[in-house]
């Protein structure tokens, strides 16, 4: 069992930056693959990036590759969002998850087994 705690969310204007944080407790963070969830106003739930349990493996979504860098510190039990150059269509709840899956980096939510509660963002044009 892992608890996943997201923090660092926030309003922001278009075009700055933000940083989110995930932190695990439990079993250490190096034992699942990572990722990051978000849901926009009237949408689905969607993938944005992940990491592998070593971090060499990093999906992102289209829409947010060049723009967003996943990361994390297994020391520190820790997964990390880094968020430039936001746009309002990035406005939503952010969730963190996590899977025990090691092998693969997957990208859909279906396949992860913990959550956080989520972290709004929200970006003003």
């Amino acid at each position: 069992q892992v608890r996943l705690i997201e923090s660092g969310g926030g309003l922001v204007q278009a075009g700055r930056s933000l940083t989110l944080s995930c932190a695990t407790s439990g079993r250490t963070a190096s034992s699942y693959t990572m990722g990051w969830f978000r849901q926009g106003p009237g949408k689905e739930r969607e993938f944005v990036a992940a990491i592998s349990w070593a971090g060499r493996r990093t999906p992102y979504a289209d829409s947010v590759k060049g723009r967003f860098t996943i990361s994390r510190d297994n020391a520190k039990n820790t997964v990390y969002l880094q968020m430039n150059s936001l746009k309002p269509e990035d406005t939503g709840v952010y969730y963190c998850a996590a899977t025990g899956t090691r092998a693969v980096v997957p990208t859909s939510a279906g396949e992860y087994d913990y959550w956080g509660q989520g972290t709004q963002v929200t970006v003003s044009s």
